[in-house]
């Protein structure tokens, strides 16, 4: 979905020692599909660019990936796949939004930076289950919803297949304190990798039981 250029706004991110550039919506709400909301009660959050997104973003530009194979959920705007991207990572930008799909490979291009895009819903996840298991799952502000919980608790042991991690980067929401509590009592370890506090953010290191 393609929007007009005034309807875009420019945003300029510092990462490390350079800035990028990511250009989005000027207007998120007006991007709300009321078919789809009766539907599935799906909002464009896709559009803006959050903070959870910022910090995950300068958390990984301190890496170096060099070729790990780097899976983003609910990428959006694609900030946090980018800067895996220019770090070395072999990265795949996955939403459930075709047009934020779209928005994360025009800003990978605008930005020089090679990622693939693909529209994926963890409801239907085959596409990025067959090609598990990922080095790296990496997800900003993305349990804001109940039923993300018992989504991700489902999937995210088929993606890393043991071996993986994820880091997920969360402003606080009561659902994700839900869903880091029941994957503890699943096995999984955690630990704090990066973290804000105005505006809060936390971003979390994830291991599966096995590794």
């Amino acid at each position: 979905m393609a929007l007009p250029a005034d309807d875009m706004i420019e945003e300029i991110v510092p990462l490390g020692d350079r800035e990028l550039s990511i250009v989005r919506p000027r207007d998120a709400d007006a991007l709300i599909d009321e078919h789809a909301f009766d539907e599935d009660e799906m909002l464009p959050y896709w559009a803006d660019l959050w903070p959870s997104a910022i910090l995950l973003a300068e958390t990984i530009a301190g890496r170096a990936l060099k070729g790990r194979r780097v899976l983003e959920l609910g990428c959006g705007l694609g900030l946090p796949s980018i800067a895996a991207a220019l770090a070395g990572g072999k990265v795949t930008a996955t939403d459930w939004s075709a047009a934020a799909v779209e928005a994360v490979a025009a800003n990978a291009e605008r930005n020089g930076a090679t990622l693939e895009a693909l529209t994926c819903s963890w409801q239907e996840p085959d596409a990025i289950v067959a090609r598990a298991p990922w080095e790296l799952v990496i997800a900003a502000d993305v349990i804001y919803e109940r039923r993300n919980i018992a989504l991700l608790l489902d999937l995210l042991p088929r993606l890393t297949a043991g071996h993986g991690e994820i880091w997920l980067a969360d402003p606080g929401r009561a659902f994700a304190g839900t869903f880091l509590e029941h994957a503890r009592a699943a096995g999984w370890t955690r630990a704090t990798l990066a973290s804000s506090p105005r505006p809060r953010v936390t971003v979390h290191r994830l291991r599966p039981p096995s590794s």
